[in-house]
């Protein structure tokens, strides 16, 4: 039995200064709103080096140790896998910059979770990944045809 898998891997992080949190509003077609900045995983690029850098392009801010939270991830139709590894970070330096990606500001995490017209799709139980220490995996699965998601 083959046990190898295409994996396409990216990193998203939650920047905390206190009660607030670091929102990127996405401009995305397919996936935009407010949510956390992130992204691709470069081949042989170590994975906390990755989030440090694209929090870095998105934010202009530097992260420092990362702690890895917990992953989302799907199985796409041809059978790759779609891997987000999740990092919270409370050590950062540097100025505040928006980019290509978008906005970037500060809000309280309270707010971000109430603000139903602006955050992205299912954030808000994504979040619960990033603060509850008993979750650790957001698994999207099909179901006649349907995407839904399990929190583990």
């Amino acid at each position: 039995m083959d046990r190898t898998q295409k994996t396409e891997i990216v990193n998203m992080c939650m920047v905390c200064r206190g009660d607030q949190v670091l929102v990127l509003d996405k401009v995305h077609k397919e996936w935009g709103g407010y949510t956390f900045p992130g992204g691709h995983v470069e081949r042989e690029e170590a994975f906390a080096d990755a989030v440090i850098r694209e929090v870095y392009e998105e934010t202009g801010l530097t992260i420092s140790a990362p702690m890895l939270c917990g992953v989302k991830d799907w199985v796409n139709e041809d059978g790759s896998r779609y891997l987000v590894l999740l990092y919270k970070a409370h050590r950062f330096s540097g100025e505040l910059t928006a980019s290509r990606e978008g906005e970037v500001f500060w809000m309280p995490l309270e707010e971000l979770l109430s603000d139903e017209e602006h955050i992205s799709l299912d954030m808000k139980d994504l979040i619960k990944v990033f603060t509850r220490d008993d979750l650790s995996e957001f698994f999207y699965y099909q179901e006649e045809k349907q995407w839904k998601y399990q929190l583990k």
